[in-house]
């Protein structure tokens, strides 16, 4: 009898569990037997193997060969095991040392040839493989960039099956091809927000109010919803949001970089994500395709991609009800949760969220041109496809209004450039987080209302508002506390120490979708 064992990575969602991968050669008819509840994807390495260690140099034991994948109690999904079973059946036949494989991680799916693919986790793989107290990890060369964005454990990029065991028994190294990066995802471009960087809010006309909300949600994080009939720029002031955000931490870079690793978009040439993502998935798209899911193997989905960046759904009430409903749970906790019979993984999902709407199923408002023939009933209907739930978490509302042509003309060329409002959103977030700098929040969008009555309480007049609002039931108790945060965030905005009558003010305006004050809109004001 004759066994060996490495050791390669298990992903549940974004975090990982070590997986001992044994190999017993015994007495018998020739067989191969795969166990440790794999599923098919799983279950084919067994004739990949064979086919890889045969043509590495080796024959395949003509024996029964026991593969287990331990603890059997965790699903196995993918193709990333098939190098640490090619090098356990090495080991076995004592081919390679065994003791050459201890404290090494193995992940790489092999062609038949025994040439290494590239595949999809390697960066929460190896986050994976260094908390379980690994100190080496190999994985295909096209993947060492992402790998090695984990410090403290060693990266060892490998072409094929041939160059590893090489390496491992000090043999001379085969000169083996390139290891292709993974097969682009066709349209899977708009995960990125780089296709908007040439876009300025100053090109906007007119609009001021709206433009003002949008510098507000940037500054604290907030959620936004615009309804306004078709051509009056609700798109337009969607897509200019990214242009207004910084740059992610590191460990914001690192969340989202390892989010995108496991869906198969991130890009081989830069595995480090330094800007928010922006996903503005179309209104046909699936529930699935929005919250994550698969048949197989659980994927991240719309929501976990835009993790501390932007998910825009334009012409929101189009997207069909259990996708909008979807929204609810994500945008109080910061992460979706997506359950199976056999699996359930955890993705982050903490984005900003922006809705754009027509007032009615025409897209022709009534206020605008005299061809709406919708009638009430069906404007309501139409407006009520958006529930009461959804509606009562998003922070910000703003209805817009189409100018005329005098004003038009006059606005053109009267707004602040995405630079210049960039940097008032920059010191605004240096401000929340040097007063939040002792918790675990940075933005003001994320601080729980409990925290914010304790610790955050606005000035006594403002208090008096938001109090008076309550009274007459013009605002519930989640309501009162996005106006609190939205207050912090005007604050900011203006450099106030703590929010005043007018910054509470300005905040249920942009709550209620009414017009605001002046202070506010100089701001995005050209000078």
């Amino acid at each position: 009898m004759m066994a060996a064992a490495t050791h390669s990575v298990t992903l549940d969602g974004l975090s990982g569990r070590p997986i001992e991968v044994e190999v017993d050669i015994s007495g018998g008819l020739p067989a191969t037997v795969l166990v440790g509840l794999a599923d098919t994807m799983v279950n084919e390495a067994r004739d990949r193997c064979r086919s890889a260690v045969s043509n590495s140099g080796t024959t395949w034991p003509d024996q029964r060969v026991t593969i287990n994948l331990a603890p059997s109690t965790l699903p196995k999904t993918g193709s990333h095991y098939d190098l640490a079973i090619a090098l356990a059946v090495f080991a076995a036949k004592s081919v390679v040392p065994a003791e050459r494989l201890a404290g090494a991680v193995f992940l790489g799916e092999l062609a038949l040839d025994g040439r290494l693919r590239a595949i999809r986790g390697v960066l929460p793989a190896t986050l994976a493989a260094l908390e379980a107290g690994f100190d080496r990890v190999f994985v295909p060369e096209v993947n060492v960039p992402e790998a090695e964005l984990v410090h403290g454990i060693s990266v060892i990029g490998v072409r094929s099956l041939r160059q590893t065991v090489a390496l491992l028994t000090g043999g001379e190294e085969p000169d083996d091809p390139p290891v292709p990066a993974l097969d682009e995802i066709p349209g899977m471009s708009w995960t990125s927000a780089d296709r908007l960087s040439h876009l300025d809010l100053a090109d906007i006309a007119g609009q001021e109010d709206s433009r003002t909300a949008l510098v507000v949600a940037a500054a604290g994080g907030h959620h936004l919803l615009m309804t306004g009939p078709p051509g009056i720029g609700k798109t337009m002031l969607a897509q200019r949001l990214p242009g207004l955000l910084p740059d992610l931490t590191h460990e914001q870079s690192l969340a989202v970089s390892a989010v995108h690793s496991v869906a198969g978009v991130l890009p081989s040439d830069a595995p480090l994500l330094r800007r928010p993502p922006f996903l503005d998935p179309h209104h046909t798209a699936s529930a699935v395709s929005i919250v994550g899911g698969g048949s197989k193997a659980i994927r991240p989905g719309a929501l976990s991609l835009a993790h501390h960046g932007v998910l825009f759904l334009d012409e929101a009430p189009e997207f069909a009800s259990n996708v909008l409903e979807a929204l609810r749970q994500p945008l109080e906790s910061g992460h979706v949760v997506v359950s199976r019979a056999a699996q359930t993984a955890a993705y982050p999902a903490r984005f900003q969220l922006i809705l754009a709407a027509n007032p009615c199923p025409c897209g022709l408002s009534s206020a605008v041109s005299d061809q709406c023939r919708c009638t009430p009933l069906m404007r309501r209907r139409y407006s009520d496809r958006l529930s009461g739930p959804i509606r009562d978490r998003i922070d910000i509302h703003r209805s817009l209004s189409a100018l005329s042509r005098p004003e038009l003309a006059n606005a053109l060329g009267g707004g602040r450039s995405t630079a210049e409002l960039a940097s008032a959103v920059a010191e605004a977030r240096e401000r929340q987080a040097h007063r939040l700098r002792e918790t675990s929040w940075r933005l003001n969008s994320e601080v729980p209302g409990v925290e914010l009555r304790k610790h955050f309480p606005v000035s006594d007049q403002g208090r008096v508002l938001v109090d008076q609002q309550l009274r007459t039931n013009k605002l519930n108790a989640r309501s009162a506390d996005r106006i609190l945060r939205l207050s912090w965030s005007v604050a900011d905005l203006h450099g106030h120490a703590v929010p005043t009558a007018d910054d509470v003010d300005t905040a249920l305006s942009l709550r209620r979708g009414t017009p605001l004050g002046s202070a506010l809109r100089d701001l995005v004001q050209a000078s």
